[in-house]
Parts: structure tokens; sequence; C-alpha cells
């Protein structure tokens, strides 16, 4: 099969992450793949974002930048364009993108089935947290595009039901979270070998991976570091950057334990797994409550003792006290029992470790097995486009038949 995969972001970061692991698995299924986006992406170093569109939209007005999200699409079409005549692909697949109609544009000139990706609902999200002003575009935008598609994939079923409360017949909704490339996390690591080359060996290790902006309350770690400093030898370790560094390290400068946070900075995805393996707990301190995040595939097929919030896009994935503690967001100090039930059990942290292992293989947590999914969701939307396409030509064939009568 052939599969013209489209995009529109000029983040070099989870989100590219997912858009390469799964042209890869689709490739190494023996699939041809032709990825269509901003060119600026190949040259963006990982973490890092473009820095021209950075510029753009802090100086412009937002409702103007909106409107120049929109006039991206001409650029984009024709991009696209010239892409289905170069290479004749059998489908579309889209990561959904507010105001980005130039893929749904080009399935229907071309009449290719199109697959769009959800990640996140875009306007609802934009709208919240102050980057939308054109609230009725973005959200008629959202409801366009997820109704003309062929088939929508979100990633969590918290997600698929906004999918569904914007029209979309559940019959063209499937879910498939994110995964785990087994050729990069595939080999466990020994955590004291990894604590050593740390320079760690002797401290109980907090661990958390991903970009640190405020929201993902990663303070916390270093509370409890500091408020259990005198029962164990706590480390918070966080493998990755963000706006959130310097007021990490500013804070634990104030709550006296400095010496007890390490922030590694930008990691290349190669490097994950040394750095995750030497966690004793891998925490998901706060999230948002319909994503799927990538870290939480990496910490159980490194065999990570997870505490994260009983959210229900969580317990998807996770059931607490089986592969991993679950607290309840809401209520005051029910993380921190977590964490201090793991550090006083260790013969828990295995047990949950072994089984957060057990459960990629388990529930197919792989990028292999998204892929697989993609191409099965794919097969049927090609069938059901040839079927629609000689129920087309059989009503035209009537149709001259009865007008030269």
């Amino acid at each position: 099969m052939r599969i013209l995969f489209h995009h529109r972001i000029g983040s070099r970061d989870g989100q590219a992450v997912h858009i390469e692991e799964l042209i890869a698995a689709l490739r190494r299924l023996g699939h041809e793949t032709i990825l269509v986006g901003p060119p600026s992406l190949e040259a963006t170093k990982f973490g890092a974002s473009n820095p021209f569109i950075d510029r753009i939209k802090h100086s412009l007005p937002q409702a103007l930048y909106e409107l120049l999200e929109i006039a991206y699409n001409l650029k984009a079409f024709l991009r696209l364009r010239a892409a289905v005549r170069a290479h004749r692909p059998d489908l579309i697949y889209e990561r959904f993108s507010l105001f980005l109609f130039a893929g749904i544009w080009v399935s229907r000139s071309y009449r290719l089935p199109i697959l769009l990706e959800v990640n996140s609902p875009l306007f609802e999200e934009r709208a919240e947290n102050g980057g939308l002003r054109l609230h009725w575009l973005g959200r008629w935008a959202q409801r366009m595009l997820w109704n003309h598609a062929d088939h929508v994939l979100p990633v969590t079923g918290v997600l698929a039901r906004i999918v569904a409360s914007y029209g979309v017949a559940p019959s063209r909704i499937t879910v498939i979270p994110n995964g785990v490339n087994l050729e990069r996390f595939g080999r466990v690591l020994d955590t004291d070998a990894a604590k050593a080359e740390l320079r760690l060996s002797s401290r109980l290790i907090l661990g958390f991976t991903g970009f640190i902006r405020d929201w993902n309350a990663v303070h916390r770690l270093i509370d409890f570091a500091a408020q259990q400093h005198s029962q164990f030898d706590l480390h918070a370790l966080v493998v990755g950057d963000g706006p959130a560094r310097g007021f990490l390290e500013q804070y634990a400068r104030e709550q006296g334990v400095p010496d007890r946070l390490t922030i590694t900075g930008v990691v290349e995805r190669d490097d994950v797994a040394r750095y995750v393996s030497a966690f004793d707990i891998a925490v998901v301190p706060s999230m948002t409550p319909y994503s799927s995040p990538l870290k939480l595939f990496e910490y159980l097929q490194l065999g990570r003792a997870i505490v994260a919030p009983k959210a229900e896009n969580i317990r998807e994935i996770l059931t607490d006290g089986q592969n991993a503690l679950l607290f309840d967001p809401a209520a005051d100090g029910a993380m921190e029992a977590a964490l201090l039930r793991l550090c006083t059990d260790p013969v828990l942290r295995a047990r949950l470790g072994d089984a957060a292992r057990r459960t990629i293989k388990a529930k197919s947590l792989t990028w292999t097995s998204n892929a697989e999914r993609v191409l099965g969701i794919a097969e049927t939307a090609l069938l059901e486009a040839s079927g629609r396409r000689q129920a087309e030509a059989v009503t035209g064939q009537r149709r001259r038949r009865e007008s030269e009568n």
C-alpha cells in the first residue's frame, strides 16, 4: 500500500515522535509512506521548534495569526497535490490540525480515502488556554474536518467520545493509543548500572520524562524529596527540558534540596531508555484528561513501578494495584501516599514493574501493532471507496441511458 502521510507540525517533540515511529512501523511492514508537511521540520533539532513561526505567533494579534493558519492551506494544498500526482498514493493519512483543510480538499479532488489521527480536541484545548480568538470558526473547522474524514483515529476512548459528540458515527471512529518501539526500548537495562552511570547509585530515584511545563506539576517530586529526606535517600530525575526548568531549579533551592534534582535537558530518543532505566519509580504527577502520553508506554516497557493519576484515559491502560499505583488527583496527599508506599516496599515496586512490562504485550501497545490496525482500517476504507465508485459508475450509466431515451 502507498500511503501519503500529511501533517502541519513545526516542533520536533512528542508530535514528531508519533509521526516518525508510525511511519517507520508502516515501512517495516513493507508499505510505502510519503511524508508531506513543512520542510523545516527536517532541519529542526529534537526538542526545538521553528523560530520563524514562533516569532510570527508571538508578534501578531491572535485573530490575524489564525487567518494566516487558514491561508497556509493554499501552500499545503499545492504541496499535497504535487505529492499525489508524483506518487499516486492509495490513501491519505493525516494528523489533525485545526484549520488544516488541504487534506480533505485533496482527498475529495482525487477521490482518495483519508484517515484522520486525532491527538487532542484542538478547538477546546486552544479556546481554554487562550490560544484561539475566532471561536466560532475553530468550532466549525473541527466539526467539518472530523465529519469529512473517512475514518477518525483518536488516541483515547475519552477523546473518542468528544469526536462522537461532533456527530461522527461510532462506526467511523477507532481508538489507537500511542505505543512503544521495541527496537529502541526492548532491552531492559540494569537499574543499578544505569544509576551508577549517572552517579546516583545510592539514591532512590523518582523519575519523569517529557517536555516540562507548569501544568506537569513536577515540583511535587521536589516537595516529596524534601519532606522525606530524613527517611529516604531520594532524588528527582527529570529527563527532558522545557519552560518550567528554571522554576524547578529555583524551587529545589528554596526547598533546600538543590542536590536532589537533576534535569538532563533534551535527550536524544535513543538515549531515553538509558535514563528511564535508572528510575525506581516513574511518576506522572498530572496530565490532560484525553491524552495518551508517550512516556507511559516507555515506562511500561522498561518495567518501571508507575505512579499516575486515576483518570479515565490512564485507566484505559493501567489498573490500580496490578501494573501501577493510581491516585485520586483531587485528594490532597494522594500522590505522596502512593510514592511513600512504593518507597517503603521494594517487593511491590518489583511486582508492579514486572506487570507493567507484560502490559505492552498483553494489550499490543507497540507502534508495529498500531501500524497493523491502521492498515486494516485503510483496507476497509479502500474497499468502501471502490464500492462507491462502482455505484456511481452504475448510476451514471443509468442516467445516460435515461437521457438517451
